[in-house]
This record gives C-alpha cells, structure tokens and sequence, in this order.
C-alpha cells in the first residue's frame, strides 16, 4: 500500500474529529482561535470556536518563500504538512509527550507561519545549529518537536541548544503512529 503524507495527515485529522464528536458531540474547539477568521470555523461559542478541517485553498502553496529566504532547500515533506489541510492546532500523545500539532488556519496564518519558520531557522544559523522546522509544540516554551532539515527525522529539541532526541525516522511515520487528545472546554 503506497500512502502519501498528507492522507496519513487527513487519517489522523479524522481520527481527532471523530474522537472529538464521540465525546462531545460537538466539533473541536479551540479558545486560542476565538476570534480570529478562518473558513474552518462551524460555529462560535462564548469564548472559542468550532472548527473542522478544510483543503488547502492554494494547489501550488509551497514553502519556497522560507527555502529563499535562507538559501537552502527544505525537505518535500515539510511542504506537504503545512499545504494538506487548514485545521485548528491539534492536540495528540507521541508515546510519551504530550503535543499540539501546528496547522494552519487561514491564508493570514500560512504567511505567519512562514514568518515564524523563517525566523527560527535565522536563529538556528546564527547558533550554527542544523536546520530544523517545528511542527508541534509542547507545553515547555523551551522545547519543539521539529523536522530535521537535513535528514527528514522528527526530533524533540530544546531552542537554541544542540539538545535533540530522535522520536522517529520520518514525518509519516510520527504522523501515524499520533493518538488524539480530546480535551473538552470547560
């Protein structure tokens, strides 16, 4: 069976939607998206929104403008993750930690989102650090489950250091083996 990131991506989305709609009855919610304009939203709350994913409006969306920027390429697979889907961040368990899975929101946060890739890789190059970009993050401010760019593994790093843990050979294979986390508001 030949499967493709961003199915193993839809695959856990649905897999979170449906987790989410079994214990609640309700779409996902997110407080820290109250307020901000996105076509995922379903409806509006007191203080949060319910959202359900949507395609990726732009077919051609890519990542270049981050590769540009710092004259480098970026592994195929981190352009597939950020141009699958727009969605709410996701919260899921990678064996043990805990993570919110980075998505984005709508054309206004996909250039974020690139802003803030840009910027975290500028930092890196500065540390002489390797490349990596985030895809989650952790209740630590301090630490980020990311891509290495030079050999596609996923890796738990600590900002700024040269601290970094393998979590996984590949961005499919930490996709796939991701267990939602409902956390009901309340």
């Amino acid at each position: 069976m030949n499967t493709t990131l961003s199915a193993v991506l839809h695959n856990f989305t649905e897999k979170y939607v449906s987790q989410w709609h079994q214990q609640t009855g309700l779409s996902p919610a997110s407080k820290e998206l109250y307020g901000v304009p996105s076509p995922c939203i379903v409806r509006t709350g007191e203080n949060w929104v319910y959202w359900e994913p949507k395609p990726f409006p732009h077919t051609k969306a890519n990542l270049e403008k981050v590769a540009t920027a710092l004259d480098i390429s970026l592994q195929t697979d981190i352009h597939v993750f950020y141009t699958t889907q727009l969605a709410g961040d996701m919260k899921a368990k990678f064996r043990d930690i805990t993570l919110s899975l980075v998505q984005v929101w709508s054309d206004e946060d996909f250039i974020r989102l690139q802003e803030n890739l840009i910027g975290h890789l500028v930092t890196q190059k500065r540390l002489k650090l390797p490349p990596t970009l985030f895809i989650a993050t952790l209740d630590s401010e301090i630490e980020m489950v990311s891509m290495c760019n030079l050999t596609g593994e996923i890796i738990l790093e600590k900002f700024g250091s040269q601290e970094r843990r393998v979590l996984s050979s590949s961005l499919m294979a930490f996709l796939e083996e991701l267990v939602p986390i409902v956390e009901p508001l309340g």
